[in-house]
């Protein structure tokens, strides 16, 4: 499980903006860039290139 310190401190590297933990899929979500940052093997993997891009409803 990520550490939730670490969860505190994170931002959207494209924004700056804060990001919200889905657990369910094991990802870092920027609602203002729809971007989704996955989260492998308790790393979050914060590069803009790798991120996945969020469809309108995946980001309410």
């Amino acid at each position: 499980m990520i550490d939730r310190k670490l969860l505190d401190v994170l931002v959207c590297p494209v924004c700056k903006g804060s990001l919200v933990f889905k657990k369910e899929k094991c990802e870092l979500i920027c609602k203002g860039d729809r971007l989704a940052f996955a989260i492998k093997e308790d790393i979050p993997v914060m590069l803009e290139e790798e991120a996945r891009q969020l469809d309108a409803d995946e980001v309410i």
